[in-house]
């Protein structure tokens, strides 16, 4: 039986290096979509439940009333969630899944996956809430012009006042939510966002691990003699994107409900979490619960995809190359040592 590892040993601090920048990139690159998504779960609050816009046609709308811009609003506070949540979420699952293992074998395998899927995620809710608030709340506002002459007139007619003030950049809309709001606005929507993360997450480490399982099952079953090398980044890039197209999926319903409890802003729809299930289930039935779940699969395929191949590619390359150079350091004094005793000698 192998001696049970030191504390430090359960700690990987690179993978927290490798998720924050697998992280931001994967968000950076599919922002885009993200804002369409957004903007077609939260329509039922801006514009009533009636004569909702397609994909296609909210693509068009974003397109038409402010350009390549409108699908880009929110990326400064996107992309810093993402860097906060990715180096939590890749280092406590490595951390998390090795302690696990070592000091509860039974929860070992994919529960050990799930778990630290979970618990990374978590840790990065306290950066990646606030964040979501106000990308979100951007990605609905669009262009001022547009706010101003369409959504904000609207919301004005049916409330008396308007929603919020028309954010100008990340930290103008973090002030202004602090300032009319408090701690509470920048947390909206936390316990639903930590009830749809924590699941994805668990969800998706567990997909991915088990589809890494299954993988090499095949290829030993099926092709033991094939001399072939499947690059580790390629197989990230399938498998992550497969995990995550699942597991987005299956929370989608959650997704819907935060979505719509931190964009309702000042004029109060929903009193809480329960209430919004059950008046969306009323209103628009499953439909509603699943709304927005063709753009939220179509991000978090390529997004989980690319997240998970720069993640491999960097455990590839970078870690690789500090183990080669901490071996050449101790090869070196080592050298330098016995160099030393034979001229005291």
């Amino acid at each position: 039986m192998e001696p049970p590892l030191p504390p430090n040993q359960f700690f990987v601090w690179r993978e927290f290096l490798w998720g924050a920048v697998a992280g931001a990139f994967g968000e950076g690159m599919m922002h885009p979509v993200d804002t369409v998504k957004t903007r077609i779960q939260s329509q039922a609050i801006l514009s009533g439940s009636q004569n909702q816009k397609s994909i296609l046609q909210m693509v068009r709308a974003v397109w038409v009333a402010d350009g390549l811009r409108g699908f880009y609003r929110g990326v400064a506070p996107g992309v810093t969630g993402s860097l906060a949540t990715g180096a939590t979420y890749f280092g406590f699952i490595e951390s998390t899944k090795k302690w696990i293992e070592e000091s509860n074998p039974s929860l070992g395998g994919h529960w050990a996956h799930f778990i630290s899927g979970g618990v990374g995620d978590t840790l990065g809710s306290f950066v990646y809430v606030p964040c979501e608030v106000m990308k979100q709340r951007m990605q609905v506002q669009g262009s001022k012009t547009s706010w101003n002459s369409t959504v904000g007139k609207d919301i004005l007619a049916k409330s008396g006042s308007e929603m919020y003030c028309y954010y100008t950049g990340m930290f103008q809309a973090g002030s202004s939510i602090w300032r009319e709001q408090g701690l509470r606005g920048l947390y909206t929507g936390y316990w639903s966002t930590l009830a749809r993360d924590v699941p994805f997450a668990g969800l998706m480490v567990m997909f991915y691990e088990a589809l890494k399982d299954l993988t090499e099952y095949g290829k030993q079953r099926w092709i033991p003699n094939l001399d072939c090398y499947v690059n580790s980044s390629a197989e990230g890039l399938v498998l992550g994107g497969l995990a995550g197209g699942f597991a987005a999926y299956l929370t989608t319903p959650l997704d819907v409900i935060k979505t719509r409890m931190q964009v309702q802003g000042s004029t109060v729809r929903y009193k809480g979490w329960l209430d919004a299930v059950h008046r969306i289930w009323m209103i628009e039935g499953a439909e509603g619960m699943f709304r927005g779940s063709i753009p939220r699969i179509t991000w978090y395929i390529p997004a989980s995809a690319l997240t998970f191949m720069a993640v491999e590619f960097l455990r590839d390359h970078f870690n690789q190359k500090l183990e080669n150079d901490i071996t050449e350091e101790v090869a070196t004094l080592s050298i330098e040592k016995k160099k030393s005793i034979r001229e005291v000698a």
